[in-house]
């Protein structure tokens, strides 16, 4: 009995699981396409009204979705497409013709506040890029577009190594701006600022780019002084299936910089929703071409920032100093070697500085860019409302980036991974960035040594400790110094016996591309910088661990709550050639969080405060609030009005670097430990200009703080015209306070009181310092977006940025032109079933004067026009495209010393792309 009890209460249970399951288990499927050209729509939303279920099309337009019961309503919604709804009663195949909106402004972005808004209804100011603009932009990279957004400058040190900012002070690397890759922290970790595109993400695997201008750090953290911007891969939930794209084309094409080469990007994506609880994704993309050369020769005069060029050529100036010209930072007076040869006094009356003979950079770096990522994801929803992600990133190859001195990143590696649970009111996440130098060198400071490999400088003492005439005549100097003597006894003049003395010591001098030049040059720069060698070894990481909660749901009586906050660690290990960790590596520990509340206050007035607090163990803590208010004066048009502060702690580099530059400068970090190695105080330094001045001041304030800066900021976004115009406009203005800069000190170098002539003879220095002056910056933005009959689209945008309050002998970096625009005319479907597009796009930026620890000097205004035309092939779901950066290779600079930048001309076929 009790045996046949069980049995019935066990079918019993099984016939109402089994109810229960069809009732949970109603499944409605079909196919999206677009109505306009019949081509599947694919990753659109799809959800039942009402709730939070659904689902997305696959790359084939396929969906499948399950319900309670039936009737329900489905919402199919995807950008780019008008929101449609389809009531559904049986479970009928349900296949929809999606319609192509031209709607401006209703796009969904969430940087500005870290909730999900539109973004006609930010409180600030904001640029969105989105798939469909990745897809029919002209750029060859992603990462190209974003030089043509409102507001924006870009610094190109090389092909792949590009860095964006807004408001001013540019630079090759920018410790201003902010970059996140699906939440995690773009920056290397032992430069302190983002490597361009070469670790994150590949093109085809982007989703959006959200770009916030201006002042950030209230709600994403020290460094976020001039923008921040987020760049959002697909989830493969959504974007499913394989994508491919081979682009091949040529650069050099005029031959100027080296002979004409090819270029190759290939990328591929493959994303798989394997049922509804789990999802994945891989993906990566190789370039590689022969890249772009630093080819400016103009004599550099002057040391560091305060540095100028010259028109004086190697033929005219002994003591010729290249931009892109390395070695010939050595340099010497002559003179007590003349004096030590018997020399007359009249040929010793002024300083007779010689430099060594350099090489071009196109000798000495690299030419071959390679640049390989890879990533990857699972995501796995343990319930309905929790997703887990882990994911990985990786990149390798090689760039050049310019510093204080040019440098040849080569076989640089980065890897990122990251485990993440996001609901829809908080997430948690913790990262790792691993970093690897690689074989990457400092350019100047390997090539001086190759120098000094095949001939030395400077006479050395024999076994017996003395120098005589052997000993000078074995060394380049003292070669050049009797060759000198020599024409000049003989009558020629001194431009003569300049030509005549360096002939003489330059033979035996290793022709640029020989094997005796490839087995010096590489051997040089395979031996640590500690070791006397030109290799920088990094093998910094950073761990961060962070989380975001929504309280709203609790507190939505009062206001719109979020709150957040984050650890962060870096681990120095440079293994003493790049920081001063000789003795082991060192941490540096940052911590932080903020609080968000938003209240509408009235129905056309929402108010907005922030406030965020940061620690960095080395420096006194930071807040910095953001009040914002979002006025909405008729549908659709709303003037924005923000109050913000930003700030940045010293970079990594800045507080800990130890490091010979070319010129024989050493740059030191703040940080105590430096000044005390260095017995600044035991041995006192001096200003550079002060000593040259004649009127020595001493250096002794060593303390060092964050920089920071206020912003206030009024802006307006509607759409006009039967909402065909968007009009986006701002003005803002800014006071920054405590520059961080550098100033080149000297020192004794033997401990005596210093002279006027210790600015050659003695030991200098480049140590951070705060400048004590306040400068203002200025500027507006303006763009317009029109929709034109038949899927037209004309864009437009014009912007400024000044600074005011500089004072003469102050250098702000600021590195901005007064005025840029950019004109665009597009299409992304027109023609027979709309399967053709283009996108031409016209930029225009005014010349002005850059500042750099590498090089200062005028860049000129820039003239550079891309464009693309493309066509689908829908039945093997391809699109080619050619297309061309720079189309009429007009080579242009935007940083003095970096690469010149030509024409790039491309064609690109793509597999089932979104």
């Amino acid at each position: 009995m009790r045996k046949f009890t069980s049995y019935l209460v066990t079918m019993v249970l099984a016939n109402i699981l089994t109810v229960f399951a069809f009732a949970q288990n109603v499944t409605i499927s079909g196919n999206v396409k677009n109505s306009a050209s019949n081509e599947s729509a694919a990753a659109v939303s799809v959800t039942i009204k009402g709730s939070d279920a659904g689902t997305f099309t696959d790359d084939r337009g396929n969906y499948t979705i399950s319900v309670k019961s039936l009737p329900v309503t489905l919402v199919f919604s995807s950008v780019g497409y008008t929101t449609q709804e389809v009531n559904v009663t049986s479970n009928a195949a349900v296949n929809v013709a999606f319609v192509p909106s031209n709607a401006l402004g209703q796009e969904v972005v969430v940087s500005a506040t870290r909730v999900a808004g539109k973004i006609l209804e930010s409180p600030v100011s904001i640029e969105r890029v989105n798939a469909t603009s990745l897809k029919n932009a002209p750029a060859a990279s992603y990462y190209d577009i974003v030089a043509n957004l409102k507001g924006v400058d870009v610094v190109t040190s090389s092909l792949t190594f590009k860095t964006p900012t807004t408001r001013g002070f540019s630079g090759s690397g920018n410790l201003r701006f902010n970059q996140l890759v699906d939440g995690i922290d773009n920056q290397a970790p032992g430069l302190n600022f983002s490597v361009g595109s070469i670790v994150g993400l590949s093109q085809l695997d982007v989703d959006n780019i959200e770009l916030l201008p201006g002042a950030s750090s209230a709600l994403y953290g020290p460094g976020g002084m001039n923008g921040t911007m987020l760049i959002t891969s697909k989830n493969p939930f959504k974007y499913q299936g394989f994508s491919a794209e081979v682009k091949t084309g040529i650069m050099h094409v005029d031959k100027r910089e080296r002979p004409t080469s090819p270029y190759y990007n290939w990328s591929m994506r493959w994303g798989k929703k394997v049922s509804e609880k789990f999802a994945f994704k891989v993906a990566g993309e190789v370039i590689s071409a022969k890249d772009w050369v630093g080819d400016d020769y103009r004599n550099y005069v002057g040391l560091g920032v305060a540095g100028k060029p010259s028109f004086g050529t190697r033929a005219s100036d002994p003591n010729y100093n290249g931009i892109n010209v390395y070695g010939d930072e050595t340099t010497t007076d002559i003179r007590p070697l003349l004096a030590g040869l018997g020399s007359p006094a009249g040929y010793l009356t002024a300083p007779i500085n010689v430099s060594r003979t350099g090489y071009n950079e196109r000798d000495i770096i690299n030419p071959n860019t390679v640049n390989f990522k890879a990533s990857g994801a699972l995501h796995y929803k343990i319930t309905d409302k929790i997703e887990a992600v882990g994911a990985a990133f990786f990149g390798t190859g090689n760039s050049t980036y310019t510093g204080s001195d040019r440098y040849s990143l080569l076989g640089l590696k980065i890897a990122q991974y990251k485990l993440e649970l996001n609901n829809k009111h908080w997430t948690l996440r913790a990262y790792t960035t691993q970093e690897n130098a690689g074989q990457s060198y400092n350019a100047t400071v390997t090539t001086r040594l190759l120098n000094e490999a095949w001939k030395g400088s400077a006479p050395r003492a024999n076994a017996l400790g003395t120098i005589g005439l052997p000993e000078i005549a074995a060394s380049w100097y003292g070669q050049y110094s009797i060759a000198y003597l020599t024409a000049l006894q003989g009558g020629r003049s001194a431009a003569e016996s300049h030509a005549i003395a360096r002939t003489t010591a330059d033979v035996g001098r290793p022709a640029a591309g020989s094997q005796q030049f490839k087995d010096i040059f590489n051997r040089v720069r395979s031996i640590p910088i500690k070791n006397g060698g030109g290799l920088f070894v990094d093998k910094t990481n950073l761990y961060n661990i962070e989380g975001q909660a929504n309280l709203t749901d609790y507190t939505k009586d009062i206001a719109e709550v979020i709150v957040g906050g984050n650890f962060k660690r870096y681990v120095l290990n440079s293994q003493g050639t790049l920081f001063a960790d000789t003795a082991g590596t060192i941490g540096i520990n940052e911590y932080g969080g903020y609080i968000q509340a938003s209240r509408q206050v009235i129905d056309r007035l929402k108010l907005t405060v922030s406030g965020r607090y940061d620690k960095n163990e080395n420096f006194k803590g930071r807040f910095t609030p953001r009040a914002t208010a979002l006025i909405k004066v008729a549908e659709n048009k709303n003037v924005r009005i923000s109050y913000q502060q930003a700030y940045r702690f010293p970079s990594t580099q800045q507080q800990y670097i130890d490091l010979a530059v070319g010129g024989g400068t050493r740059l030191t970090g703040g940080n105590p430990l430096l000044s005390n190695k260095y017995n600044f105080i035991g041995n006192p330094v001096y200003a550079y200009e002060s000593l040259q001045a004649g009127t020595p001041v001493k250096v002794t304030d060593f303390s060092f703080r964050p920089e920071a800066v206020t912003t206030y900021e009024i802006g307006y976004k509607g759409l006009h015209f039967n909402d065909k115009l968007l009009i986006d406009v701002y003005g803002y203005a800014g006071q920054y306070k405590d520059f961080i800069a550098r100033r080149v000190v000297v020192q004794s170098r033997t401990g005596a009181p210093i002279t006027l002539g210790d600015t050659s003879r003695g030991l200098t220095y480049s140590i951070p310092f705060n400048s004590a002056e306040k400068v203002k910056t200025y500027g507006f933005g303006l763009s317009v977006d029109y929709r034109l009959p038949k899927n037209f689209v004309i864009s437009g945008n014009v912007s400024s940025d000044q600074i005011s309050d500089v004072k003469a002998g102050f250098y702000s970096f600021f590195n901005s032109p007064q005025y840029r625009t950019n004109i665009s005319l597009s299409n992304a479907g027109f023609g027979k079933d709309k399967l053709y597009g283009f996108n031409i796009t016209y930029r225009v930026q005014g010349g002005f004067n850059y500042q750099g620890d590498f090089a200062s000097g005028d860049v000129p205004a820039v003239q550079t026009l891309d464009a693309q035309v493309s066509a689908k092939l829908p039945a093997t779901k391809t699109i080619l495209k050619v297309g061309a950066n720079n189309l009429l290779n007009q080579y242009y600079i935007n940083a003095t010393g970096n690469s010149v930048v030509g024409g790039l001309y491309y064609v690109s076929v793509g597999f089932n792309l979104y």
